[in-house]
């Protein structure tokens, strides 16, 4: 196992990471910037150290003020949590360089997966149904409106080098396009550094079925069931559940081919493959999350494993025989909802201070946040995660909405009311999700 790890990472998920190296034992250094000074993950690491200003470029995304920081405390490896540098392959690759370990899977993984029309390819091969799609998008638009109608209209125009919804617009006609590729290109260069988009056929009011994988560096690899994570806003999850609700007919197969893809592949870490699943049940390949994700604790739930402290224990060179049971099981259902800090009308991002935060005591509550903190505008939103386990899906709903309704957040605007309205539609509590689910019950 590790000496000492640093988790290069802030906020709930710095905290997450640094409870599961606590309960392997771990030494660990957490990192933070001036915004972030006061913030309570900080108590719960060994030691804490300083990297920048607030903005994200100045401390969190400084690879090499992470690097010296790492170095300098004595580290021989680093966590990236989720989001900032998780799946970077050059920082990963400077870890390595540095004589430490990158928590997460090889740098040729990470660049495999993290250019999405090289995924796409990669997926084919794996025998993953793909969606129909363009390569990267020329700068020609007659080239644009070729390749649109060969796939057939509407398109998405998506980001080729980064994921997580952002820069993603559809286009439904030919006279929509060029504006759709010009605004989708725009905000992959500021999003990501890189322009490229290419366009993928547009499914209306999918479902977004996700499979947790974990492998190991000695060529094992297992998933650990699925999540249905369809119920998004500007194409960012709200809400999370396992096991997907529903008829499961072809869900566990195709986890299983996933599994063994990846397994031919050589995957060695933790990772997600994202599909899409259409009215009729047929599924398309959306992309690969080469990291942790921010809905882990479903799995969780329903699992009974620590997957990050799996991921540490894989890392470190463990065999998945030793880390995971020769049968992983399911137990009940979860659901967890995700507590941004905006407008929950337009969701616009809302900054102040927490004059109160308080969180319920009786369901799992990740937070980067205190009473009395911060809500800054140089990060993402997300102010808490509340996760809710039983042995039904309703019960689970039940408790979800139990524990929101005890939630008293003052200063900032939250997303709960609307959380709420979601978790009380007929739709929701039939199961009938999909990705247009929350504009049809908020408007």
């Amino acid at each position: 196992m590790f000496g000492k790890v640093l988790v290069a990472n802030r906020s709930a998920v710095a905290a997450r990471v640094l409870r599961a190296l606590d309960g392997l034992g771990v030494p660990s250094v957490a990192v933070y910037s001036d915004a972030d000074a006061a913030a309570p993950y900080l108590a719960v690491a060994g030691e804490a150290v300083r990297i920048g200003e607030g903005p994200a470029r100045q401390s969190y995304l400084d690879q090499d003020r992470v690097i010296e920081a790492a170095l300098a405390s004595g580290c021989d490896a680093v966590h990236p949590g989720y989001g900032f540098l998780a799946e970077n392959a050059g920082f990963a690759r400077r870890v390595t360089a540095a004589g430490m370990t990158f928590i997460g899977p090889a740098p040729r993984f990470i660049d495999a997966m993290g250019h999405k029309t090289r995924a796409r390819e990669l997926a084919r091969e794996l025998g993953l149904p793909v969606a129909a799609g363009s390569g990267v998008l020329p700068a020609d638009r007659e080239a644009a409106r070729a390749a649109a109608r060969d796939i057939g209209y509407p398109v998405m125009v998506k980001p080729a080098a980064g994921g997580g919804g952002i820069g993603m617009i559809a286009a439904r006609d030919e006279d929509a396009l060029a504006a759709a590729v010009e605004k989708a290109s725009s905000l992959a260069a500021r999003g990501f550094g890189n322009g490229e988009v290419y366009l993928e056929r547009l499914l209306d009011r999918p479902r977004h079925i996700e499979f947790q994988v974990l492998g190991d560096r000695h060529g094992d690899i297992r998933h650990l069931f699925e999540r249905d994570c369809s119920v998004q806003r500007r194409n960012q999850k709200i809400l999370e559940e396992a096991p997907a609700p529903g008829p499961a007919d072809g869900v566990d197969a195709l986890a299983g081919r996933v599994a063994d893809g990846l397994r031919r592949l050589g995957y060695d870490n933790i990772g997600t493959v994202e599909m899409l699943m259409a009215a009729d049940g047929t599924f398309t390949f959306l992309e690969m999350n080469t990291r942790l994700q921010v809905e882990h604790g479903v799995t969780e739930a329903i699992t009974g494993i620590d997957l990050v402290a799996a991921q540490i224990r894989s890392a470190a060179g463990e065999k998945l025989s030793a880390i995971l049971p020769a049968e992983i099981a399911r137990a009940g259902h979860a659901i967890e909802a995700r507590i941004c800090a905006e407008d929950p009308v337009r969701f616009f991002p809302s900054a102040g201070r927490l004059d109160v935060f308080r969180l319920p005591a009786d369901a799992r509550v990740e937070t980067g946040y205190a009473e009395g903190g911060t809500v800054t505008p140089f990060y993402d939103s997300l102010l808490a995660k509340i996760i809710a386990h039983g042995p039904t899906r309703a019960d689970a709903t039940a408790r979800l909405v139990a524990a929101l309704e005890a939630t008293e957040i003052v200063g900032v605007k939250t997303n709960v009311p609307a959380l709420l309205r979601l978790l009380r539609s007929q739709a929701h509590r039939d199961g009938r999700l999909h990705t247009g689910l929350v504009p049809e019950v908020l408007q």
